[in-house]
């Protein structure tokens, strides 16, 4: 067996923690995958260029980095955990087009770090025909923020390609009437093809954990996302109505922008697009909450526009 194969075994991976003294953290979702042929097919299926930049979150030992590092033109893997990140860097140590970064990938839960945006811009930017790309076995926690905040950016990214928990992948591909359509649904399928290409049972990892594991890939389609006016509105407005997705729209869409617009123009816009009063979040289907999104932008960008020209007395 070579040292690469050896170093994705549960028995190596065992034996190095002992060595270092370290465990794996469940509060930081460590799971490592221990099976060479998943591994290598997650890489296949991102299809790495050397134009591509690759973000990494959740490196682990960085197994999964130096079979990245081989075909992409960079990639940039980002450790929250100190005892990895040295792994990391160990296992990384001969290639030139690899950046560690040791901190958390998110500044908060609706935004990636400063740091970790920096870092991809600064790759992108040594090539015009760079795009980027994410491949990861993403930690638990993180996989909803981290995917949904990279596609709020206007970084051109061009697949996903990351093994998440089963069900995330069931709410990604959920269309509505479904229980596990909701906010994420809509947000990744009004801008992009989601697929989950295989189910994966808990021995594929070590430790293992309690529930299924999945690999999706995420297309993003650039025409689909040129469709959406304003991507920043289109997310928050998303987010906020599926947090009472099952009361009646009129009068979440009150409340969430009682600022900006009244009862009545709420009620004026649902029936404009032939929406029923009753209708609820979780009822509409994608292309009506873009709709609807889009209309209620619009209407309150009237309003300021009048607003703003009205001549003083």
């Amino acid at each position: 067996m070579s040292e690469q194969n050896e170093r994705q075994t549960r028995r190596y991976l065992m034996q190095l923690f002992e060595r270092q003294g370290i465990h794996p953290r469940w509060k930081l979702g460590q799971n490592f995958l221990i099976d060479l042929n998943i591994l290598e097919f997650v890489v296949r299926e991102a299809e790495l260029t050397c134009h591509d930049v690759v973000l990494e979150v959740g490196p682990g030992t960085g197994g999964m980095t130096t079979f990245m590092a081989k075909e992409a033109g960079h990639v940039i893997s980002v450790e929250l955990d100190p005892g990895m990140y040295q792994l990391a860097r160990e296992a990384t140590r001969h290639y030139q087009n690899v950046t560690l970064l040791n901190q958390d990938a998110l500044r908060n839960k609706n935004h990636l770090a400063d740091n970790v945006l920096t870092t991809i811009r600064a790759e992108l930017a040594k090539d015009p025909q760079r795009q980027l790309k994410l491949v990861a076995n993403l930690p638990y926690s993180v996989a909803t923020p981290v995917i949904s905040n990279l596609l709020a950016t206007d970084l051109p990214c061009s697949r996903m390609v990351v093994t998440i928990q089963y069900e995330l992948g069931l709410r990604m591909q959920a269309l509505s009437g479904n229980p596990d359509y909701g906010a994420l649904s809509v947000w990744l399928q009004s801008q992009c093809d989601v697929e989950i290409l295989r189910k994966l049972g808990p021995t594929v990892f070590w430790p293992r954990p309690k529930v299924d594991s999945a690999i999706v890939k995420i297309t993003p389609d650039p025409a689909a996302r040129a469709r959406i006016p304003d991507r920043r509105f289109f997310h928050d407005y998303i987010r906020r109505v599926f947090l009472h997705r099952r009361k009646l729209l009129r009068g979440v869409l009150t409340a969430m922008y009682s600022n900006f617009l009244t009862k009545s123009e709420i009620k004026e816009i649902l029936h404009y697009l032939g929406l029923i009063e009753s209708a609820r979040a979780e009822e509409l289907h994608r292309d009506q909450h873009l709709l609807l999104s889009t209309a209620l932008q619009n209407r309150m960008l009237e309003k300021a526009e009048a607003v703003s020209n009205r001549t003083p007395d």
